[in-house]
C-alpha cells in the first residue's frame, strides 16, 4: 500500500501538482517553495532531492509525498534531521506515520545514524501527532522560533533514538 521509492523525472508532473499548494507549503520550512513552479518541480528532481536521503511516498501507486532525512557532520554525525510531507489529497489516511515508520527503520538499518531528530512548528498539530504515532518523542519548545505567516510560532523539537541491539 505504501511504497518508498527514489525521485525519477516521471515524478514532475505530479511533484508540480501537489507540492503547488499553500495548505501544503504553511507549516513546511522556507526551502519549500510556495508557489512552487515547474522549475522548482525540475530542480528538486534534479539535483535537490541528492541532499541527504529523500525518497518518494507512494500510496497505492500514486504520488502522495516525500520524506528524507539529512545527515549532520562533525560531533553532530551519528544525527539527521528528518522531514516529510503529504499530499493534501491524502491527509488524514495514516500515510505520513507509515512512511515515516518505514522510512526510520530503514535509516536505522541501513545507515550509521542513531538519532534522527524533526522541528515542528506549533500550529501544525497533526505533524505533532504523526511523530508520536511513530515513536518520536517530543524533547524541547523553542519560544518563538521561527517568523512565518506573518507571525511567530514556537518549535517543537521530536527525536528518536535507534534502538540498542
Amino acid at each position: 500500500m505504501i511504497k518508498l521509492r527514489d525521485f525519477t523525472e516521471n515524478d514532475l508532473e505530479a511533484l508540480l501538482k501537489q507540492a503547488n499548494n499553500p495548505n501544503v507549503a504553511r507549516y513546511l520550512t522556507e526551502r519549500f517553495p510556495s508557489p512552487y513552479t515547474k522549475a522548482d518541480a525540475k530542480q528538486w528532481i534534479s539535483t535537490g532531492c541528492k541532499d541527504g536521503i529523500t525518497k518518494v511516498i507512494e500510496y497505492q501507486n500514486n504520488f502522495a509525498g516525500s520524506v528524507g532525512a539529512t545527515p549532520l557532520k562533525g560531533e553532530h554525525r551519528f544525527s539527521a534531521s528528518v522531514g516529510y510531507w503529504i499530499a493534501e489529497d491524502y491527509w488524514g489516511k495514516g500515510i505520513a506515520s507509515k512512511a515515516l515508520n518505514i522510512f526510520t527503520d530503514e535509516m536505522f538499518l541501513s545507515t550509521e545514524i542513531v538519532r534522527l531528530h524533526a522541528k515542528v512548528y506549533s500550529p501544525n498539530t497533526a505533524s505533532m501527532k504523526v511523530l508520536e504515532k511513530s515513536g518520536y518523542l517530543k524533547e524541547a519548545i523553542l519560544r518563538q522560533y521561527v517568523f512565518k505567516n506573518d507571525e511567530f510560532y514556537d518549535g517543537y523539537i521530536y527525536a528518536k533514538i535507534k534502538p540498542s541491539q
